[in-house]
């Protein structure tokens, strides 16, 4: 079973390695884009907007709490396909780098809280905190402006990864590019270990 778990691991950062070309073309922080409509650069080193949403837990928790940590933010909803096939590697991201100072969050956007714990959390067995935004305004809130990625609901980005650095300043933003989304995860891995 030990070999088996190994085997998977080994396979899937072959995998990613393998992806990791596709990345180069991804409009995220710090590449150039022939498509300016499709950069987040705008939004980079600049100040996250403040925050505070109820957890599935009912605590309240705000931008504040992670003053002085690294925190990795995803935007999703239980319907989101991206959304889901990412939560596992987020529990993994979690896992690999929490006690580095780094956290990991979710904000579902406009889903109940039950939905979301059995879709979500239960689902994929996450360990990190999961907020919910009913209006999805939180979401909203961190969006590049004029800017939606291929997967969006009334105004807010999904299945979309933001770091947010230690002064509160986002430092990567990956909009959802169904075409290299696992390029994607890559890229945050790899923004996560530059800024650590």
């Amino acid at each position: 079973m030990k070999m088996n778990k190994k085997l998977w691991r080994l396979n899937l950062m072959l995998l990613l390695c393998l992806l990791i070309i596709p990345a180069f073309d991804h409009p995220v922080f710090g590449q150039e884009n022939d498509n300016p409509g499709n950069t987040s650069d705008n939004i980079h080193n600049k100040k996250a907007p403040e925050f505070s949403l109820e957890s599935l837990d009912g605590k309240t928790i705000s931008l504040k709490d992670y003053e002085g940590k690294i925190l990795v933010l995803h935007i999703a909803t239980t319907w989101c396909p991206f959304c889901n096939a990412e939560a596992p590697h987020l529990e993994q991201l979690y896992q690999d780098y929490k006690g580095r100072n780094v956290e990991v969050l979710i904000i579902d956007v406009k889903e109940p809280k039950e939905l979301v714990k059995n879709q979500l959390k239960e689902k994929h067995n996450l360990s990190f905190p999961i907020l919910l935004d009913p209006e999805g305004e939180v979401a909203a809130s961190f969006a590049p402006q004029d800017v939606l990625p291929d997967l969006s609901r009334d105004e807010v980005m999904l299945a979309s990864n933001l770091i947010i650095d230690r002064e509160g300043k986002i430092q990567f933003m990956s909009l959802l590019d169904s075409k290299n989304f696992d390029a994607e995860l890559v890229e945050l891995k790899k923004r996560l270990d530059e800024i650590l």
